[in-house]
């Protein structure tokens, strides 16, 4: 979150176990649960996002590759992808 961005207090559940440990995370770094939520959800955000590239980028191979086995290989790295294993 950088300084000049404007904060907005935002109420989430959390369940009772996933909770005390974010509270056992912000004890053992000697910050509030609150920065630890942020750096979490931060992190989850950009991991997504790289995800999503990567995604794109398998797509854009695919669709240039002319290599009937690459792809095969990127159609299944892609559904794997898409559908899980």
């Amino acid at each position: 979150m950088g300084a000049t961005s404007k904060s907005l207090r935002q109420s989430v559940s959390l369940p009772a176990r996933l909770a005390k440990r974010v509270r056992s995370l912000a004890k053992s770094q000697r910050t509030s649960a609150n920065r630890v939520l942020v750096s979490l959800i931060e992190t989850g955000m950009e991991a997504k996002e790289r995800e999503r590239q990567r995604f794109y980028a398998l797509a854009g191979r695919l669709a240039e590759s002319t290599d009937p086995a690459e792809r095969a290989r990127l159609k299944k790295e892609l559904a794997r992808m898409t559908f899980g294993e």
